[in-house]
């Protein structure tokens, strides 16, 4: 992934696959917070994951926080 547009339900199938099942996804898509297509987030939420999409420093953080509340958690980061 290069760029948030590259982001697809192809590209997060690893997080799909993880064991154990992941609750959350948080998306750092660079230097600001991008739209991702509805249909990726929806085909997540089908899956059972939730998704966060911040810039990716606030994603580093979020993604921190959570895992400090022993939620199981992962994160995908695009450097800003």
């Amino acid at each position: 992934v290069g760029s948030y547009r590259d982001i697809s339900h192809e590209s997060l199938a690893l997080f799909r696959l993880l064991e154990p099942h992941i609750e959350i996804l948080v998306l750092g898509t660079g230097d600001r917070v991008e739209r991702l297509h509805p249909a990726v987030l929806k085909q997540m939420r089908d899956c059972g994951i939730a998704v966060e999409v911040q810039d990716t420093p606030n994603a580093c953080a979020t993604f921190n926080f959570l895992t400090s509340e022993k939620r199981v958690a992962a994160a995908g980061l695009i450097p800003p």
